[in-house]
């Protein structure tokens, strides 16, 4: 793996949200949910697809805080366009385990 400068680092915007809702994705090539997310006053809400459907129902997310990347260019997947990255981990069964933080913090507060 190639080092980075944190100048790289700090080209990213991770950000905290809560999700405000979820939907269905059945377009999708795979499993997948739409999500929306509200990342405060500055960036408010933006939706995202995301394959995590192994490990979490609608109510499952609902109301959670996540962590996105928010300074990605928007992506069209299939007939939706994903505005942010949702982040997580790939466990050993290949779900997705949602990044979050330990203690609730300010929707739009940035990983430092």
């Amino acid at each position: 793996m190639d080092p980075i400068d944190w100048s790289d680092f700090e080209r990213v915007e991770l950000r905290i949200g809560t999700v405000v809702d979820v939907q269905p994705f059945p377009e999708a090539r795979k499993p997948a949910w739409k999500v929306w997310v509200d990342f405060g006053p500055e960036l408010g809400v933006r939706k995202s697809s995301a394959q995590i459907t192994r490990h979490y129902a609608r109510e499952d997310l609902l109301g959670r805080q996540v962590v996105g990347v928010v300074n990605f260019p928007p992506r069209q997947i299939g007939p939706f366009r994903s505005e942010f990255l949702l982040t997580g981990f790939v466990d050993a069964d290949g779900g997705v385990v949602i990044a979050v933080p330990e203690r609730p913090v300010p929707n739009g507060a940035r990983l430092c």
